[in-house]
């Protein structure tokens, strides 16, 4: 059985907090949620959550210092500041506490999800490559696809992808028979979800269709105004 993500949300308005935990519980999150400083380090403690969503302005701690306690025991957990705070020294600081992402309130609850699935992602492709170094060898379908050196082999034969194609393709195996929002591609692809780069992914996974048509069960399926879901 697939193992729930579990998220450590610290946000000391508690009518807000449970709009975001229920939010996230519909997702197929668990959520721990927690309203200040002290709380949220020992439930850090307690939890061991896979990613921290933490406000600034909090009683007793503020997050700027929770963050920092965390980060000198634990550089991976993803953390994403969520704040009303805008100036831009406030966003730098975030940062500089070892932030991984901040999100300016209001916000929209998808962006926030997105951004949550974002981060995870990340961190579990880290931990796969720190764990087993061989691991980012795979077949696809009649291909095999060296993720880390973005080598894609079909019989004797091998192609050297571009670094965003091997993104791109790295992405969709990943989520592979997932349909995958266009938002959180481009997000975790380019960092924004502009005109742009939206054309830009269009082109990409056109070139990628090329690529894979010694094997017409590999399909990247366009699903019109929602994402793209490689099958395999």
């Amino acid at each position: 059985m697939k193992q729930e993500p579990k998220i450590l949300l610290v946000e000391d308005e508690i009518t807000l907090g449970l709009i975001i935990k229920d939010s996230l519980e519909t997702r197929g999150f668990k959520v721990i949620h927690v309203t200040d400083g002290n709380l949220a380090y020992a439930a850090y403690t307690n939890e061991k959550p896979n990613l921290i969503v933490l406000d600034v302005m909090l009683p007793a701690v503020n997050g700027f210092t929770v963050a920092e306690k965390i980060r000198l025991e634990n550089k991976h957990t993803p953390i994403l500041f969520l704040t009303a705070r805008t100036m831009p020294h406030d966003v730098l600081n975030g940062y500089m506490a070892g932030g991984n992402d901040y999100l300016k309130k209001p916000f929209d609850m998808e962006e926030l999800i997105v951004r949550i699935k974002v981060l995870l992602n990340q961190n579990r492709l880290l931990e796969n490559e720190q764990s087993d170094k061989n691991s980012g060898v795979v077949d696809i379908g009649k291909y095999t696809y060296d993720m880390m050196r973005g080598f894609l082999v079909y019989q004797s034969v091998t192609k050297q992808l571009t670094g965003r194609e091997s993104e791109v393709l790295k992405i969709l195996f990943q989520n592979r028979n997932r349909l995958l929002a266009r938002k959180e591609f481009l997000l975790q692809v380019w960092g924004d979800d502009d005109f742009f780069s939206s054309r830009s992914l269009d082109v990409f996974i056109t070139k990628l269709r090329r690529h894979f048509k010694h094997d017409p069960a590999i399909q990247i399926i366009n699903h019109r105004g929602f994402g793209y879901k490689l099958i395999c």
